[in-house]
């Protein structure tokens, strides 16, 4: 928002203040300048002159010598390097001792051996205006001698970044009212534009509000016999100064008003309109022609003034055909509350921001709606003529958006570190900033927040308001280190890095894929479920938010196989989405991991390792968890994988695993079978919570018996791995597979079924065993077996 020093004067006097102290008062009071611009000059040594004659230059063709009369009496002499004058034409004359903006001093000197007693100069020279590569010619009837700054006052303009909670702001008013409270000053004939004089004649039939809640308040006055025509110069300066073009009297008015006052207004040529005026909200595929020329299509949530058609979208801008125009006689002046959410909506939809909505959708006073109607029309009265309706007619009522608060004093002291203030300065400040003092007593004071400071709404308001007035600077610093608990937040995020580390640590690579990914790579899902689509794709490859991470990795791994690397290890942890068998969806966090290739990269000195199974996966899964692993067999659910499985800890799924088709490996030319699996994050992480237990190195050696078992072929290896780890027998370690056989033929056994070796271990933590003592464990551990599986030991 721009804001002119000059316009900011008349609520009240800075003259005791620089410019570099107005833009420090602002930003430490929150209130960010983004830049200062000087326009015109304060000097008096800048006057009106007119060029009587003028020749070339001796010396040089593109100068040309001037004289001029400045109003002393005596020509003066100038050299000029303009072309864009004539005789008779009235200039901008500095004289010697003056200084321009950018501290340009002028003084008396020859230009190519001819005398310079001044320089005439451009608009940009002043700081009022562009390069356009002449003089600036002033008006025929300007007073030669007069100064410049006397037709022409300079100016200072803040640009400033005024934060949304602050909508009283955005007028001159409104930051004269922040810069009284800052310096104590007091504004200048206490002006006060919520003080209305005329009646509000409700539920006129002229007027419908079909839309109270978008609209909770609207008025209209009439003012007949108006004569539109150029602005007075006062006006024209006020909008020219802030960098708004003046347009023609009425609408200029009703711009002043809201950059003097906050509240914008809309006139409609009254002889336009056919019929009354209804707030509503628009037909789906209404049009309107707006007055920036362009034809909008309207919504149903967006909000209209109409009268059987749209003539305006409300709060953001007013249609073509009912503009006021040089041939307006009668106007009707629409001024209203509008609710925020609605006009912003709208504004963003339509990609339409002016002023108006800039001001309405960031929230206007509700209490001043009459008031910028009186304004506006006594304006209108004095510089267009005309007569205005004694009423003003109105529907609804202005919402109350503010209230009381009760502020603790003594908290707030404890809270700034101000111990030492008084109540009274705390209730003097805020009395400056405009709220009124219902009580006090003691400890604590209530207030009633003006209807413009909607921001205020809690005791913290209050105290941090207190903070800016009195200045950052007093409330002291102190260095407080508190230690912040862990939270759940934080303990998930450590254990993703704990398993990215562990991972890391492995040799494995962590990727980074899209979670949106294309139809086609849904085959290479695991674990099941749908994806989300997307119903308005960027593009074919990216149509669904992924069901699963594993597709992504299979990507990468074609991508690094086209770069000749054959040994893959790659990891991703991310969110996968999915598609709720009754509808909607739902998200989880999943870990990704997938490995092809050697087990260990090839040494110079050593034969090529061999390739990894399905076994090294299962083993580096069960390195990231405590719990044992259990491998589920389950039924194929995809053309592209082999030895679908449920990895299992206890009685939760922990994720799937598999093999990727050989024939979709040949597709992205895998030498290696490729293997993958993903995991649930939260069921990884169920299993892995507490300390982790560190367990002494045996002192004493441990014996070994093996056995070897007959199984139907159909017994999972699973139970068999079950049934040993539930032996509680105080010597028994553990057990490991080390073959398995079957016949096919059914020669050396039968088809239906399986041998299967295993080596149990023995050991003792106190003594070394002897044989006699191993035999019986053994003895008991395979009379156990024998009972509880359709095993028949082999002896």
């Amino acid at each position: 928002m721009q804001v002119s020093l000059s316009w900011l004067s008349t609520h009240l006097d800075l003259s005791s203040y620089t410019v570099p102290q107005l833009s420090d008062l602002l930003t430490f009071a929150g209130v960010e300048v983004e830049g200062i611009e000087e326009r015109g000059v304060a000097t008096d040594k800048v006057v009106v002159a007119q060029i009587q004659s003028f020749e070339q230059h001796p010396n040089a063709d593109k100068l040309s010598v001037c004289q001029v009369d400045d109003g002393s009496g005596t020509l003066r002499q100038i050299v000029c390097g303009a072309k864009n004058f004539k005789a008779g034409d009235k200039v901008p004359l500095a004289l010697p001792g003056a200084v321009l903006p950018g501290g340009f001093a002028i003084k008396e000197g020859k230009l190519r051996g001819v005398d310079s007693l001044g320089m005439l100069c451009s608009g940009k020279e002043l700081g009022i205006g562009e390069d356009t590569g002449g003089l600036l010619i002033m008006a025929a009837d300007s007073p030669v001698g007069t100064p410049f700054n006397q037709l022409n006052p300079a100016d200072v303009l803040f640009d400033l970044e005024i934060t949304p909670n602050r909508p009283d702001l955005l007028s001159h008013l409104g930051l004269a009212r922040e810069l009284a409270a800052l310096t104590g000053l007091p504004l200048k004939g206490e002006r006060d534009y919520n003080t209305t004089t005329t009646q509000l004649k409700k539920n006129d039939a002229t007027l419908k509000l079909d839309a109270k809640e978008a609209c909770p308040l609207y008025t209209a006055r009439l003012i007949k016999g108006v004569k539109v025509g150029p602005s007075p110069e006062w006006l024209r300066r006020r909008l020219e100064s802030i960098g708004l073009r003046p347009i023609n009297s009425i609408v200029d008015i009703t711009n002043f008003v809201m950059m003097e006052m906050g509240q914008s207004l809309h006139c409609f040529d009254y002889d336009k309109l056919h019929g009354g005026i209804c707030v509503r909200m628009a037909v789906e595929g209404e049009k309107m022609l707006a007055l920036d020329g362009l034809t909008y299509v309207l919504q149903p949530d967006d909000l209209v003034i109409a009268d059987g058609h749209p003539v305006a979208i409300a709060g953001v801008m007013g249609g073509e055909e009912t503009g006021v125009t040089e041939t307006t006689v009668n106007v009707l002046l629409e001024s209203a509350y509008f609710a925020p959410s609605g006009i912003r909506r709208t504004s963003r939809r339509l990609g339409l921001s002016s002023d108006s909505s800039y001001r309405f959708e960031r929230g206007i006073d509700p209490q001043q709606v009459q008031g910028g109607s009186e304004l506006a029309t006594k304006l209108i009265l004095e510089i267009a003529g005309g007569t205005a309706d004694e009423d003003t007619l109105a529907i609804g009522q202005a919402p109350t958006l503010v209230g009381e608060v009760t502020l603790d004093e003594n908290r707030a002291r404890r809270l700034l570190g101000t111990p030492d203030m008084a109540g009274d300065e705390i209730h003097a400040i805020l009395t400056k900033l405009g709220l009124a003092q219902k009580s006090a007593g003691k400890d604590e004071s209530h207030w009633v927040i003006p209807s413009y400071r909607l921001d205020l709404q809690r005791p913290v308001d209050l105290m941090e308001e207190i903070a800016r007035v009195i200045g950052l600077d007093r409330v002291p610093s102190r260095q407080v280190a508190v230690a912040s608990p862990v939270e759940a937040a934080d303990r998930t995020y450590d254990f993703a890095m704990n398993l990215r580390q562990s991972l890391a640590a492995r040799g494995f690579f962590e990727a980074q894929t899209l979670r949106l990914i294309a139809d086609a790579q849904l085959a290479d899902s695991l674990g099941g479920g749908q994806g989300v689509a997307v119903k308005n794709p960027l593009s074919e490859d990216h149509t669904t938010l992924r069901p699963s991470i594993v597709p992504g990795l299979v990507a990468t791994a074609a991508l690094n196989i086209r770069q000749g690397l054959h040994r893959l290890r790659f990891f991703e942890l991310g969110r996968v989405f999915l598609t709720l068998p009754k509808g909607g969806s739902r998200e989880e966090e999943r870990l990704a991991v997938l490995l092809s290739g050697p087990v260990s990269p090839t040494s110079w000195h050593g034969r090529e390792p061999q390739a990894a199974d399905i076994h090294e996966l299962v083993g580096q899964i069960q390195n990231l968890t405590r719990t044992p692993l259990e491998v589920r067999p389950v039924k194929e659910n995809s053309a592209n994988y082999l030895l679908t499985s449920e990895l299992r800890a206890g009685n939760r799924i922990l994720g799937w695993i598999a093999q990727l088709h050989p024939a979709r490996a040949r597709e992205i030319n895998a030498r290696h079978p490729v293997y993958v699996a993903e995991l649930l994050l939260s069921a990884l992480r169920q299993g892995s919570t507490g300390p982790t237990k560190f367990e002494e190195l045996p002192r004493f050696p441990g014996m070994t018996r093996d056995v070897a078992m007959e199984v139907p072929a159909d017994l999972p290896h699973a139970k068999v791995a079950a049934f040993f780890a539930s032996q509680k027998h105080p010597l028994f370690v553990g057990a490991e597979v080390f073959d398995v056989f079957a016949d096919p033929s059914g020669t050396k056994m039968a088809k239906d079924r399986k041998s299967i070796a295993w080596t149990l271990t023995y050991r003792s933590a106190e003594k070394t065993l002897e044989t006699a003592e191993v035999d019986a464990a053994h003895t008991a551990i395979l009379t156990a077996l024998e009972k509880t599986l359709p095993a028949t030991v082999r002896r």
